[in-house]
């Protein structure tokens, strides 16, 4: 048998479910005609949880995932040789150290290694025990793919701007166009991510209360899974405690076509979220002509444009959060306006070809 010219690169990822940000990207790569055409690939699954409720949770469960994982990812060690290892990594805390035997027998089996990491927090590690010694060696002589400049940071101590790539994320486009949108007589502000708390769940639902009290109309639809912070229950709890049972309404989990109603039925989308790095969710919103209410957090600046596209304030303030959607409730045409520019942003920049066609370049970068 012939063997393929190709370059072989073996990606150590994460793949749903649980459906989240990496989970979806290291998905789409899988699935991916440039990154299929280009190199000769194998996949690892890394995620140990199976769906959002069990993060945290079932250690002994995750650790039998982990051994067969592992013996997986030594078999294609030993019956392959790669010219690259992908692992998209986890940056800190016990993420941290299950990556890193992987990151370090790619180093020993691989010709070249590279990070991409969908996550940050690294920066609160460097100096503790332990970490401060492993971290800077698990990042040397390896390329490191983040999502924006934003994120160097969190990584400056422990890995240079030269090992430094930037790969922005992207989405699939819509199955069919929207319809054109009609506001609401009362607006509906729409929240989609899991329930976690540092999603801001708490800091939304005290901005509601802040714009309840003030007697401003509007509802908020809020969908995602539950997790070890909050299930159905305790998060019903949280609402009608402050007041907004007939204002803010909990759906649950949706995914693919059954979000669609609630996109197509909201005037505003939010994302009061304390840890991000690049949230998909955002480019959803702004692929539906919905302006978009945002924190300063991760690569959302990238992808917001203040003032035009939607309106970003400081994390974890809920008066700032009251404030941006104070605005936008009180101005149907600036919704309007920020909706359709946040549309032509999303077309320009946040397509998932522009994804797929940035990860194939950085790859071949780091084959160099």
């Amino acid at each position: 048998m012939k063997k393929s010219s190709k370059p072989r690169v073996l990606f150590i990822v994460q793949f749903p479910p649980p459906v989240h940000g990496s989970s979806m990207m290291c998905d789409y790569i899988r699935k991916s005609k440039f990154v299929n055409y280009e190199f000769a690939c194998d996949y690892v699954n890394l995620s140990t949880s199976r769906k959002m409720s069990e993060i945290g949770k079932k250690p002994l469960l995750k650790l039998w995932r982990f051994f067969i994982t592992y013996f997986s990812f030594i078999s294609k060690l030993l019956t392959h040789r790669y010219d690259l290892a992908y692992i998209a990594s986890t940056c800190y805390g016990i993420g941290f150290l299950k990556d890193m035997p992987f990151i370090g027998l790619c180093k020993l089996a691989c010709k070249k290694v590279v990070l991409h990491q969908h996550n940050q927090g690294a920066r609160y590690y460097t100096l503790r025990w332990g970490y401060r010694r492993l971290m800077p060696r698990v990042y040397k002589n390896v390329k490191v793919i983040l999502l924006s400049w934003n994120l160097y940071d969190d990584i400056k101590d422990i890995a240079s701007k030269d090992q430094i790539l930037i790969c922005p994320n992207g989405i699939e486009g819509l199955k069919s166009l929207c319809p054109p949108r009609t506001p609401n007589d009362i607006p509906k502000i729409f929240f989609l991510s899991n329930l976690l708390r540092e999603k801001g769940v708490i800091e939304l639902l005290e901005a509601a209360r802040q714009l309840k009290s003030e007697g401003v109309d509007f509802s908020i639809d809020m969908v995602g899974g539950e997790t070890a912070d909050f299930n159905s229950l305790t998060f019903q709890n949280e609402i009608e405690s402050r007041g907004l049972k007939n204002v803010v309404t909990y759906h649950g989990p949706k995914y693919g076509d059954d979000k669609e109603p609630f996109w197509q039925n909201a005037d505003i989308f939010v994302l009061p979220t304390l840890r991000e790095c690049f949230p998909l969710v955002v480019c959803e919103a702004m692929q539906h002509e919905l302006p978009c209410v945002a924190s300063y957090e991760g690569a959302i600046p990238d992808i917001i444009e203040e003032g035009v596209t939607g309106l970003l304030f400081e994390k974890g303030n809920a008066e700032e959060l009251a404030n941006c959607l104070r605005k936008l409730l009180q101005d149907s045409n600036l919704r309007s306006r920020m909706g359709k520019a946040g549309y032509e942003r999303y077309q320009a920049n946040l397509t998932i070809d522009a994804y797929e066609k940035k990860v194939v370049e950085c790859v071949k970068e780091c084959l160099i």
